[in-house]
């Protein structure tokens, strides 16, 4: 028995190498799972769920073919994809999750994150952060055309990237002390999370207790994927 946890795919029409690694992973790989947990930014950007988009459909029907296989899918918002929703959810055969959440991963107390809440030292993204998940802006954002909603969309992953340059790789960084709370307040668990694209195992020393963090890969070049069982967790690429 084992899970697998995968995040920052970004698929986008202009990556069509890893949108096939993407499809290969849920015919191939996921059914031998019993869950896949999709830790965010499955999508470059998500317009709502009423975009008819191909590659959209396309990801959407092999979730749900693999959930009709039995594999349980678990969906959960990135800074990218935060518009997904039930109706999104139900296409993939998912159930979309809270962030932060604790599981019981074979034993192990598991806490899930997309990770963006914790880079605390980015100021400027966490006030985009705040405004984003808002629910009378997605509202109102909703509300508009969807052929508006795409440009903007475009609109704002230019500015993004533009904004990345000025900013340092610390700051873009989760912050140690927002991680060492968080698992404080979560009775110190194991953490996967991904956002950072910094793939990696740490170690953190809370209160006298030994808390493992992993950090999955994204997946603009080459896809992976951590794999967990009673023994532990052991990152896999593709």
């Amino acid at each position: 028995m084992h899970t697998l946890l995968i995040s920052d795919l970004h698929l986008a029409p202009e990556r069509p190498q890893i949108t096939a690694q993407f499809l290969d992973f849920t015919r191939d790989i996921a059914p031998r799972a019993q869950a896949l947990y999709i830790l965010g930014d499955l999508f470059e950007y998500w317009a709502g769920d009423d975009d008819d988009d191909a590659l959209g459909l396309q990801a959407a029907a092999a979730l749900a073919a693999l959930a009709a296989g039995g594999t349980r899918v678990f969906l959960m918002h990135g800074n990218r994809d935060v518009l997904m929703g039930k109706t999104l959810a139900q296409r993939c055969g998912a159930t979309l999750l809270d962030d932060p959440l604790l599981i019981d991963l074979y034993g192990t107390p598991t806490l899930l994150s997309h990770g963006d809440a914790l880079c605390t030292d980015d100021a400027d993204y966490q006030h985009f952060r705040a405004y984003a998940r808002d629910p009378g802006n997605q509202a109102r954002f909703l509300a508009q055309p969807l052929a508006a909603r795409r440009e903007q969309m475009l609109g704002m992953r230019a500015q993004s990237e533009a904004s990345k340059q000025r900013k340092t790789e610390t700051i873009m960084d989760v912050s140690p002390a927002a991680v060492e709370d968080l698992l404080r307040r979560h009775g110190y668990p194991r953490l996967i999370h991904g956002h950072t694209h910094r793939p990696a195992r740490h170690l953190h020393m809370v209160d006298g207790h030994a808390c493992e963090r992993w950090v999955l890969n994204d997946w603009y070049e080459r896809g992976g994927y951590l794999r967990c069982d009673a023994s532990g967790c052991r990152p896999i690429p593709l």
